[in-house]
């Protein structure tokens, strides 16, 4: 597996540049590639009459392997990056030769879940994205303060289309706990001890479903691991990456 690339895809309401902390210490080991989401960060949203869905948002990906040539790599993601990792296994699944799954989850919104996300969508097309939207998620995002103003500036940098987008998308998709156990790709579960949004049971749901997996619990960090602690993150990634 060492020498397959490793695409990362990033969380909401973020994009790529969240991956900077990890950037340079995994690109030293292998090819690493981190988009950003349609929407999101520099990605353009298309138009289109379709209902927000992360499988089209997971055809992105698929597209951007052909353009690259890569035919199969590692997928990895982060939150909402973690759900379209897996919308990526089922559309494409001989594109994925393994699975980087960071605080995220197998399984679809609760209703209530889904209702505060159409909120949310609806709120960012009426209001745009600053003056709130960090403020309502930074508390659920982070278990130390540390990186809160990284974090604040990256939300407050996203298009509210792209991001009423997401929230769109992400409150349809499926669960994904009966693909995970129909796969025999290998899987990297890493989660912060302190994830509020998805916590360790829901990380033991995945190591669970998967035939071969690993589970990394970083401690004193929350749902965003690659910035509040980037070198355990690394040495997970390259540990299993070995």
């Amino acid at each position: 597996m060492t020498e397959l690339p490793l695409v990362l895809l990033h969380a909401f309401p973020l994009d790529a540049r969240m991956w900077d902390p990890v950037r340079a210490p995994l690109a030293e080991r292998l090819r690493l590639i981190t988009p950003d989401q349609r929407g999101l960060g520099r990605s353009p949203l298309p138009e289109t009459d379709r209902e927000p869905s992360l499988e089209d948002a997971a055809r992105d990906v698929v597209a951007l392997l052909d353009r690259l040539e890569l035919e199969e790599v590692v997928v990895g993601g982060c939150s909402m990056g973690g759900y379209l990792a897996l919308q990526v296994l089922k559309i494409a699944p001989e594109r994925v030769a393994g699975l980087v799954l960071i605080d995220t989850k197998a399984t679809a919104d609760t209703p209530e879940a889904a209702e505060n996300r159409l909120k949310v969508a609806e709120r960012v097309e009426a209001e745009g994205v600053k003056g709130w939207l960090a403020d309502a998620n930074l508390p659920n995002l982070l278990a130390n303060e540390e990186p809160a103003d990284r974090v604040r500036e990256l939300i407050d940098a996203q298009p509210p289309a792209g991001v009423a987008w997401a929230a769109r998308a992400m409150r349809t998709r499926p669960d994904s706990l009966d693909l995970l156990r129909e796969t025999d790709v290998p899987g990297l579960v890493i989660v912060g001890e302190e994830d509020k949004l998805t916590p360790v049971e829901e990380a033991g749901k995945m190591v669970a479903a998967l035939d071969e997996a690993t589970l990394v619990v970083l401690p004193g960090a929350g749902h965003l691991t690659p910035l509040e602690d980037p070198a355990g993150v690394v040495e997970a990634i390259l540990g299993w990456y070995a």
